[in-house]
């Protein structure tokens, strides 16, 4: 059985969670009433006006994101309907697909920004001092590095197992 958190690191966990699920919220609710797109549609923008070309593979695009291969199919689905992005076949291997970024995305996402932005410096950023905005960073970026390195051994276990599975039942 999994020893129970002490008490100091029980009611960090339960404020990181009601925190972070409010801020998500909020941030949310402030970019659809500024700019009609969700949080999902602005994160797919920022991710492809960063590539090279304003385009990415639609597995790296899932990853960067953490979606499942059928939940960014649905979220790019949907963003294409609504001319922000569009579809197309790997320049370099025609059984893949790429996301780009169309004009219309790229115009969607210069107009969301400023009020983004001033979301998140009002709901987030101004309330921290340099030192806890270093603090954050680091915990963070080490808690993503694991999760990461994590997540890939265990698909490449599952990807792995499957293999030998299959050979196992022929």
């Amino acid at each position: 059985m999994t020893e129970s958190l002490d008490s100091t690191r029980a009611a960090a966990w339960r404020a990181y969670i009601e925190a972070s699920q409010r801020l998500v919220t909020q941030l949310e609710d402030d970019l659809r009433a500024d700019s009609d797109l969700s949080f999902a549609d602005y994160h797919v923008l920022v991710l492809l006006s960063e590539a090279p070309g304003q385009r990415l593979r639609m597995g790296e695009l899932a990853s960067r994101l953490v979606f499942s291969p059928s939940r960014l199919t649905y979220q790019i689905s949907s963003m294409q309907r609504r001319g922000l992005v569009s579809k197309e076949a790997c320049p370099d291997d025609r059984r893949g697909s790429e996301a780009v970024l169309t004009a219309a995305g790229l115009l969607a996402l210069a107009e969301a920004a400023p009020h983004h932005l001033a979301s998140v410096r009002t709901h987030l950023m101004d309330d921290l001092d340099d030192a806890e905005v270093a603090c954050l960073t680091r915990v963070f970026e080490r808690l993503g590095h694991r999760l990461r390195a994590a997540r890939s051994t265990s698909t490449t276990h599952t990807t792995s197992q499957g293999a030998t599975d299959a050979r196992d039942h022929r």
